[in-house]
């Protein structure tokens, strides 16, 4: 055997899908500022992309049905005084959106339900105007993100070194994180308390969010340029992307509790200068890795602590930006698990699907784990106050025929895969594991350990004494082994006398006598295996008391007879093998003679 091990997996095969340039969005004029974001963001209604706008910033927002090659005009989403650096999606609002700028501020907008980029002859687009405006940096919004738990909580980060959390219904800035560079990534924990940043510091930082203090700082990347961040879902896992000293791009995988330095070291990916944008989907426990100034997507699945690869999407037309479609957004119906947007030459974006190769015409429950819907956990004022949990998940067989979202609630099982902040704070520091969840519904079972084995007192000298004399009767002769034992004998009996015409194996004895006799029965001859008996040999039904008495008097002369038969026995042995040895040389010489002959035999003939 080779000995090659293939791993199992659902989605060992997964394949990444191109679109025919009809079917992308075509006609697009994205910006070429040089700030390092994504550019783009989805959400199962519609696709946003920061716009090249002159007099201001502005984003577009694209209609997913609305493919192909779009209108010269189209209504963009004005009001920013600069370039738009980022957008994001609310996760329980497909309509409410949220935006950046090097202005200093964030916007809320909501989309309207008929929103269509394409309007009839003679009418102008009209423009999107914001729906709230968020104040508080002093310095450009580089990043803006939803919490995924509580409705309507947002986290700016600003080149004046903060992360601000707000309140959107409120329009107030309720928390701010300080750091001591420019943040670069943030990302969210799946119960929204924590938050994990990456900054050009070249520090991971860990936050409780609602304490205002990180709970971790530790060395990322040591690499000048970018790194990401990404929070691996329900685990107490996040995903690094960056660079080494030698620019290298480097994965790693850390854990929250001690990200003193990741899982298993950094691992290496290439030697190319774009930066590798980290997405994780948790209903796969997939990790998707594109990179910026190239066209490949690798996607890697977590499995025991690490991240086992899977397979490469590769591509001629490189990306700047690129987002990922919620799950609850892709065509079941093509086994469909995952989809992604990538910006080419700034002029059109380019849907890749993500597909398992089934031949199925029914829902697929194994790839189609529940998701998280559009309800969430709690209300803004209930997070600030200090709530924590996971939103309600939905079953995505009820979405398969078109129908209505079917809710599944929070399972305890999940909610304690996710650490509370309380958890993070004390035992980790320390680098001790964190005390269970509460919710637990039972206690870990330890699994049962084997029973020991009952031993009793050593074994005494009679015991071992008789131990090796049965080994010996084991390699009795053929004569020897069709004997019979008295059952009634004691182990301190002596073996009785047998007659030589019918040789009987003696009974086993505690003597030293019996002992040696036994050791040396296998080399003795026939007639020797008849013990030294007294004169009057003893009858069977002669009492133990007579056997005893015998006994005594047999050890000295039955060790002289064996030690003479065993000096005639080798003397014997050693005269044929002596035999065998001159036997075995005038053979060998006869065969070098033959060998001789025939060769010369064979070059006559090859003469003549």
């Amino acid at each position: 055997m080779s000995g090659r091990f293939v791993r199992s997996s659902k989605y060992r095969h997964v394949f990444g899908r191109s679109t025919r340039k009809e079917q992308c969005y075509d006609n697009l004029r994205i910006s070429k500022n040089a700030w390092d974001t994504n550019l783009v963001k989805a959400n199962p209604r519609y696709l946003s992309v920061n716009w090249e706008a002159s007099g201001g910033g502005a984003f577009a927002v694209i209609p997913l049905n609305e493919k192909g090659r779009l209108p010269e005009q189209i209504p963009l989403c004005r009001g920013h005084k600069a370039v738009v650096l980022d957008t994001d999606w609310n996760p329980f609002d497909d309509s409410l959106i949220a935006s950046g700028s090097d202005d200093g501020k964030a916007f809320i907008w909501r989309i309207p339900e008929d929103f269509t980029l394409r309007t009839e002859e003679g009418e102008d687009p009209q423009d999107v105007a914001p729906l709230k405006q968020l104040s508080g940096h002093s310095r450009k919004v580089g990043h803006v993100l939803f919490n995924p738990a509580a409705a309507n909580v947002l986290a700016t980060s600003s080149g004046d070194y903060t992360v601000k959390v707000w309140d959107v219904e409120a329009g107030s800035p309720r928390l701010t994180l300080k750091h001591n560079d420019i943040v670069q990534s943030l990302s969210w924990s799946a119960n929204g308390s924590l938050i994990v940043t990456t900054s050009r510091d070249k520090k991971l930082r860990i936050w409780d969010v609602r304490q205002e203090a990180p709970a971790h700082t530790s060395p990322g990347h040591a690499g000048a340029k970018n790194s990401r961040v990404t929070w691996m879902g329900e685990h107490d896992r996040i995903a690094t992307t960056g660079f080494s000293k030698m620019s290298d791009r480097q994965l790693g995988l850390w854990d929250i509790r001690d990200p003193k330095e990741p899982i298993g070291g950094f691992h290496l990916l290439d030697s190319i200068s774009g930066v590798s944008m980290p997405f994780w989907d948790d209903s796969t426990q997939c990790l998707y890795l594109a990179g910026k100034g190239d066209g490949n997507i690798r996607y890697f699945e977590y499995e025991n602590d690490k991240f086992e690869y899977l397979s490469e999407y590769k591509s001629g037309d490189p990306q700047r930006g690129i987002a990922f479609l919620p799950k609850r957004g892709v065509n079941m119906h093509e086994n469909e698990v995952m989809r992604a947007f990538k910006t080419v030459n700034d002029s059109y974006i380019e849907p890749i699907s993500f597909i398992v190769p089934r031949r199925a015409e029914v829902f697929q429950g194994d790839i189609y784990p529940p998701v998280v819907g559009t309800r969430p956990a709690m209300s803004a004022a209930e997070w600030f106050e200090g709530m924590e949990g996971l939103p309600p998940k939905i079953d995505l067989e009820s979405l398969y025929e078109g129908g209505e979202a079917t809710a599944i609630p929070a399972t305890s099982k999940s909610v304690s895969r996710v650490p509370s902040s309380s958890t993070m704070l004390s035992p980790s520091k320390q680098g001790q594991e964190p005390a269970p969840a509460k919710n637990e519904p039972e206690a870990v079972k330890e699994p049962p350990q084997p029973t020991p084995a009952l031993r009793g007192p050593p074994p005494s000298m009679k015991e071992q004494t008789n131990s090796i004399a049965k080994l010996a009767s084991k390699y009795d002769d053929k004569e020897d082994s069709s004997s019979t034992e008295d059952d009634s004998s004691s182990f301190e009996e002596v073996a009785k006398p047998v007659e030589r015409h019918a040789p009987k194996s003696v009974v086993e004895s505690t003597e030293p006598a019996a002992i040696t006799r036994k050791l040396s029965s296998p080399v003795l001859p026939t007639k020797l295996a008849a013990p030294v008996s007294p004169s009057k040999p003893a009858s069977s039904a002669a009492p133990s008391s007579s056997l005893q008495s015998a006994a005594a008097t047999s050890p000295a002369a039955s060790d002289q007879v064996t030690l003479q038969d065993i000096k005639a026995l080798l003397e014997d042995q050693n005269r044929t093998i002596s035999g065998q040895s001159e036997k075995i040389a005038g053979l060998t010489a006869e065969l070098g003679r033959l060998k001789t002959a025939v060769g010369d035999k064979m070059k006559s003939n090859a003469q003549h």
